[in-house]
């Protein structure tokens, strides 16, 4: 059960405000809106299953009495960010919470993978992340106040062997939310990169992972109350497992290379690729 004061500082921060969350219909997506939603937040839900998002939707107007909207998007085609822009701040709607979650992962080698895989995965996990914080920013800039979250990995830290594409997007995502929030803090606006290890979600599904492979995986739960915290608290990023957090310490003080290499002899042995 959440703590009342944590609760309490979320609400301090959220109540009564709209958030855009997308990526919201599974995994860490849905966690960060149901943590919002009981901290008095409003949505606007968006993703590409509708039936999921509509019964989050009433979900959350149910449970915690506050505003929720559907926004059905595929943020990997590059309409989409605009479309979700004009559905809400270009119709009267401030979003002072944006949380820039969805994207997904592939596990395998790089030579044999889909190639229009893994240009959607850079669509979807880099350029709609800033097309919208460039559509969104702004406005929160001129209101003096506004909370963006951008999900990465402990995956950014460092390249990852077979899931070479997926590290670098979520490196890329790191670096430019680490950057955003010193340049934007001036202005009440925090930004914060969260960055789970292995979660309880659908993300080794699509990724084509095997259910088994990430065992003790924290829950998206846990994942979102933790990153939602820092956010609040101006912190730039957000490691939740004490084990992410220990190994991204520790791997600071090896050569990279032997830290890649040690990777790609762990997934190759362990028979995931």
């Amino acid at each position: 059960m959440p703590s009342p004061v944590r609760s309490a500082v979320l609400a301090r921060s959220f109540a009564g405000k709209w958030a855009l969350v997308t990526g919201a219909s599974a995994g860490i997506g849905e966690a960060l809106a149901l943590d919002l939603a009981a901290s008095g937040a409003h949505l606007v839900l968006t993703a590409r299953r509708v039936e999921r998002l509509e019964a989050l939707a009433a979900r959350v107007r149910a449970d915690y009495g506050v505003e929720s909207r559907v926004v059905p998007a595929d943020l990997a085609l590059p309409e989409a960010p605009r479309q979700l822009y004009e559905a809400t701040e270009g119709a009267g709607l401030p979003i002072d919470i944006l949380i820039n979650n969805a994207g997904f992962g592939y596990l395998g080698k790089f030579e044999k993978g889909s190639l229009d895989w893994d240009r959607k995965m850079v669509d979807l996990n880099c350029a709609a992340v800033v097309h919208l914080t460039h559509l969104f920013l702004p406005r929160m800039i001129e209101r003096k106040r506004g909370h963006i979250m951008i999900v990465a990995s402990t995956a950014s830290f460092q390249p990852v062997p077979y899931m070479a594409t997926y590290a670098a997007t979520k490196a890329f995502d790191r670096f430019l939310s680490e950057a955003l929030a010193a340049e934007v803090r001036p202005h009440g606006v925090n930004v914060s990169a969260l960055c789970p290890g292995p979660t309880e979600s659908e993300f080794g599904q699509v990724a084509g992972v095997r259910k088994d492979f990430f065992r003790g995986s924290q829950t998206a739960e846990l994942v979102a109350r933790k990153g939602l915290l820092a956010l609040v608290a101006g912190e730039p990023e957000s490691l939740p497992a004490f084990s992410g957090a220990a190994t991204v310490f520790f791997t600071r003080f090896l050569p990279r290379n032997a830290v890649t290499g040690l990777v790609e002899k762990i997934f190759r042995k362990s028979g995931a690729v």
